[in-house]
């Protein structure tokens, strides 16, 4: 054979070879859109409706305002009295104290004085979280308890029932700017425990359980509640079992079935009742959460076995609820301290938190930022949404459908609870001019972990031909305060967030013809 025509032929076979080869990446088709990468960031900033809320309290009979100077700066870092550590925060919580109405109704300055509470909060950036009780006071005595006696000094349900009524179109008014309700009215610090009007199964009482009409009492007052707040706000109730027999009887057992994600942000009852711990990591049952307070036919039973079902039962409710509370003692340390000692992050995630309170108990706050894991804590509570990656085409018709992909993990606790609309921005780097597309999903949906988002969608017919920049857009669903920037999700991300728009940049711009 010809040794030339060998060579040509090998040489030619080696020129095939390195043609067809190349970097692996160069393998995709022609019309694959570009991926753009990119990088997280270890800020700790200010999202709406979760991390460090704020503490305050108005009683009825001496009403002070809450003050917008006060209210705004909580958005920027702020030492906390007695604490080792500072937060940044966009919640409020609000304990308003209607101390001079028991026996009345509720004054019309009272509700005068809450829509403006509501409107300094609307103008401040921030979402308020109220609780409305009758006492906050614990008067210690010669009683079974000792530090706190009876006559505790709630109201009885014709009262209660008649001021839920009263605050309805309030809280129907101020919906955009609440971020939930708590259950309240009833008891000591509007706990459920403590009260003079609705079974007393503390030792102070001598029934030692709730009874079948105790727990009808509470139902009513939960299903007026229920009725008085926005249908697309969540309440949270102090015990789970409370919810479990209000929903399906006085006999509903500890293992009733836990929210669904068929069933979830339904603004049925089951999907708008969430949880507030006022105890979290207190005990092995945060001091009563999770206890089996009985009927006529069953004694209470705080046993393993109802801790364990109980506690299983709000790890999978809470899921698709919001879930938040306080700490109360630092007498289960070292359970409540950092990992590995402790498992307080563990707890967090387990049963979805959103928010805690940064005033108390410090005594077990502070032992996160001792213990070196208080960053992770202000960061974690709540959704955090870090973006990985993103897929647009670098051309398109104006009327067309394009392909969008978006690679999310969400490293929080919990995924947001209230609805929020996801929009893809197209901004005219011309002009300046932007236009909004709608996104199916659903950032409620955004659990904790990882998450694609891959959708069409189709550019307006009428979008004039040119160079437009794309950014992401997570704005409050309320249009009174969808454009205000501070209620709008910032990612977890470098360089992405502008804060005069409430946009997360995408680094990508598309061409249009």
């Amino acid at each position: 054979m010809n040794t030339k025509i060998i060579l040509s032929s090998l040489v030619a076979a080696a020129i095939l070879f390195i043609a067809c080869s190349g970097n692996p990446a160069d393998d995709r088709p022609a019309d694959m859109n570009p991926v753009i990468q990119y990088t997280e960031s270890p800020e700790d900033f200010p999202n709406p409706e979760r991390g460090f809320y704020h503490y305050s309290e108005v009683k009825s009979s001496a009403y002070r305002l809450l003050d917008k100077a006060q209210l705004s700066s909580y958005r920027s870092l702020q030492s906390v009295t007695g604490a080792g550590y500072q937060v940044v925060s966009t919640l409020v919580f609000r304990y308003f104290v209607i101390d001079d109405s028991k026996d009345r109704a509720l004054s019309a300055t009272f509700l005068e004085n809450l829509s403006k509470d509501f409107a300094v909060a609307r103008e401040s950036g921030v979402k308020l979280i109220p609780r409305f009780v009758y006492t906050t006071t614990q008067t210690a005595g010669n009683c079974p308890e000792g530090f706190i006696c009876p006559p505790y000094g709630d109201a009885p349900k014709n009262i209660i029932l008649g001021h839920i009524t009263q605050l309805k179109p309030v809280l129907q008014a101020n919906a955009d700017v609440i971020a939930c309700v708590q259950s309240g009215f009833i008891g000591t610090w509007g706990e459920q425990y403590y009260t003079d009007y609705f079974g007393d199964a503390s030792s102070n009482g001598n029934q030692g359980k709730l009874q079948n009409s105790n727990w009808a009492d509470r139902t009513e007052i939960m299903n007026a509640l229920l009725d008085a707040v926005p249908a697309d706000r969540m309440i949270q109730v102090r015990y789970p079992q409370l919810k479990q027999r209000v929903l399906f009887g006085v006999s509903a057992p500890l293992n009733t079935a836990a929210l669904t994600e068929q069933q979830a942000y339904s603004k049925t009852a089951v999907a708008r009742l969430g949880y507030h711990n006022d105890c979290f990591m207190a005990s092995e049952n945060d001091f009563g959460t999770y206890e089996d307070y009985g009927n006529d036919a069953t004694p209470r039973n705080g046993d393993a076995a109802a801790l364990k079902t109980l506690k299983d039962y709000v790890k999978a409710d809470s899921r698709y609820l919001v879930v938040g509370g306080e700490t109360c003692t630092d007498d289960f340390s070292p359970a409540s301290d950092c990992e590995p000692t402790g498992r307080i992050q563990a707890e967090f995630a387990a049963v979805h938190y959103s928010f805690i309170n940064a005033h108390y108990n410090n005594a077990v706050n502070n032992d996160w930022q001792t213990g070196g894991c208080m960053d992770e804590i202000k960061r974690n509570l709540g959704y955090r949404f870090v973006l990985k990656s993103a897929s647009f085409p670098a051309t398109a018709r104006k009327g067309s459908s394009i392909d969008v992909t978006l690679e999310i993990r969400n490293k929080g606790y919990a995924s947001p609870y209230n609805e929020r609309p996801a929009k893809l921005i197209l901004r005219n780097k011309a002009s300046n001019e932007t236009r909004a597309v709608p996104l199916a999903t659903d950032v409620r949906r955004w659990f904790t972990g990882d998450h694609t988002v891959k959708e069409k969608i189709t550019l307006p017919a009428d979008l004039p031909s040119g160079e437009y920049e794309l950014l992401l857009s997570l704005p409050d669903a309320y249009a009174s305060i969808s454009a205000r920037p501070e209620y709008s999700i910032r990612l977890a991300n470098r360089d992405l967030w502008e804060a005069s728009t409430g946009y997360n940049k995408l680094n990508h711009s598309i061409k249009v013809d």
